[in-house]
């Protein structure tokens, strides 16, 4: 299946990542953690993506799923559902470089009526070769925007 013209700019993304990653956050105690990113081509023009992560003796810690689009040169969307009650649109930029490029992204969110309030979020995604470095920032529980999440990811082959 041919990927979406769209999409050239991250076509690098398309497959399985994994790596080791740290969570921290003024209200929680700091814990490490394995997060793995799919990005999958559907002929479409949008990856639809799946997050998993582990705490590192591989009990189940958080997931979410959506759909990464680039409407036009430099700008992406990414569309996001989670099961702790929040839908996320993200918006924001690509900038492209020599062995890779950078997403950066901030979110609006909408929260159920029984979910813990987050305001606000922040997503940086880096591709290096193989290597794609993940940020995410969050405001919430009565939080500014601060950092929270931050993983090292290899594709998988």
């Amino acid at each position: 299946m041919d990927l979406h013209a769209n999409l050239k700019p991250v076509a690098a993304l398309v497959g399985v990542w994994k790596g080791p990653g740290q969570g921290f956050y003024p209200t929680i105690k700091t814990f490490d953690y394995v997060e793995e990113l799919t990005f999958t081509n559907t002929g479409k023009p949008f990856l639809h993506y799946q997050q998993k992560t582990w705490s590192p003796t591989g009990t189940p810690l958080h997931t979410e799923t959506g759909y990464l689009r680039i409407p036009s040169p430099g700008n992406v969307e990414f569309i996001l559902a989670l099961p702790t009650g929040q839908t996320e649109l993200a918006e924001g930029t690509l900038v492209e470089g020599e062995a890779g490029f950078e997403i950066s992204l901030t979110s609006t969110l909408h929260n159920s009526s029984s979910a813990k309030h987050v305001d606000a979020t922040t997503r940086k995604y880096t591709l290096s070769g193989d290597v794609l470095e993940m940020r995410f920032g969050m405001a919430a529980v009565g939080q500014p925007m601060t950092d929270h999440l931050a993983a090292t990811l290899t594709r998988v082959e």
